[in-house]
Order: structure tokens, then C-alpha cells, then sequence
């Protein structure tokens, strides 16, 4: 199914929630018949998400990944090898924006690549640009650029307001994950 004119979406802020929203779209969008390409930053290939799951009961999603996650979760990971590795799966995500085989293409955690020098800003900008006319791009991430940002046509910023992991409550498979 394509769509007449694909526009781009960006979930960013302090907020939970932005991967959720882009989720709950693609499966909006599978369910409408739409071919989806998700593109996930930051996650690692051999973490059983429940969006990773779900995604392989669909035909028309594909979900690409790093081979391991940021050094932040996982000390034995070299930034250096995280922004090759980066690099290479938004080479990937690159092809499929512009090649129009994929009506949606969802680049999550992109902003936080940015944002961490993993991914040029400049690279970033120019996907946006030359991206097919009829592919939906959605952009996630805390810390998106204001450049970003303003070639964006939607722009949904998330904001903490309470946060359970205050309180000690981790992460809960299902719910988080």
C-alpha cells in the first residue's frame, strides 16, 4: 500500500514512550497492509524484546539491528565498534528509504545517535531529504536536533512528568521491553 505522500515523524523528549508511539504505528500500518522497515539503534540483535517478537508474526514488518548495545547497558562494548556497527545499520536504512520498497521506515534511536556522535547529524538530514516520496519516516530518540526537528512535519516531544524507576521499579518485561 503506498501512500500518496510519506511525511516525517519524530518522537523525542525526556519521556517514555517514543519507541512505544512508533511501535503502536507500525502496527497500525501492518495491519493496513503497509511494509515496514524497523531500524533499531542501540538494541542489541540477541535481546528478546516483545516488539521483536510481535514484529515476526508479520510478513510485512522487518526489524533490522546492532550487534550489541550501548556501552552504557553493556561495559564490554567500545564506542568505537557501536559507531561502525551504527553506521552499517544506517547505511541499511538508507537503501530502504530511498528505494521505496518500505511504505514506513522507522529509524529508532537515531536522535540518541546524533546525539552521541555515533551517526552525523548532516547524514541524518540528508536521508530525510532524499528519502521516497511515498515512505513514511519516523524518527526516535531523546535529544533530537533542532535542524531535525524543524525538517520534521510532525514532532511529538515526550515529557516526564513521574516515572516509576524512581521509586526502584526496573524495567518489566512486557511493559518496557
Amino acid at each position: 500500500m503506498k501512500l500518496k505522500k510519506g511525511l516525517v515523524q519524530v518522537f523525542t523528549g525526556e519521556g517514555k514512550g517514543k519507541t512505544t508511539a512508533a511501535f503502536g504505528l507500525a502496527l497500525r500500518a501492518a495491519g493496513n497492509g503497509f511494509k515496514i522497515a524497523i531500524f533499531q539503534f542501540l538494541k542489541a540483535n540477541g535481546s528478546k524484546t516483545g516488539e521483536l517478537m510481535l514484529a515476526k508474526k508479520f510478513k510485512n514488518v522487518k526489524i533490522f539491528r546492532n550487534d550489541q548495545t550501548h556501552p552504557m547497558f553493556d561495559k564490554n562494548v567500545s564506542l568505537a565498534e557501536l559507531k561502525m556497527n551504527a553506521e552499517i545499520l544506517f547505511d541499511t536504512a538508507g537503501e530502504a528509504g530511498k528505494n521505496g520498497k518500505y511504505d514506513m521506515v522507522i529509524l529508532d534511536e537515531i536522535n540518541n545517535c546524533v546525539f552521541g556522535g555515533l551517526i552525523n547529524e548532516k547524514e541524518v538530514l540528508n536521508f530525510i531529504k532524499n528519502k521516497a516520496k511515498t515512505t513514511e519516516l519516523v524518527l526516535t530518540g531523546r535529544h533530537a536536533s533542532k535542524k531535525i526537528m524543524n525538517a520534521a512535519d510532525l514532532v511529538t516531544e515526550m515529557k516526564e512528568v513521574k516515572h516509576p524507576y524512581k521509586k526502584g521499579i526496573g524495567a518489566r518485561k512486557g511493559i518496557e521491553f
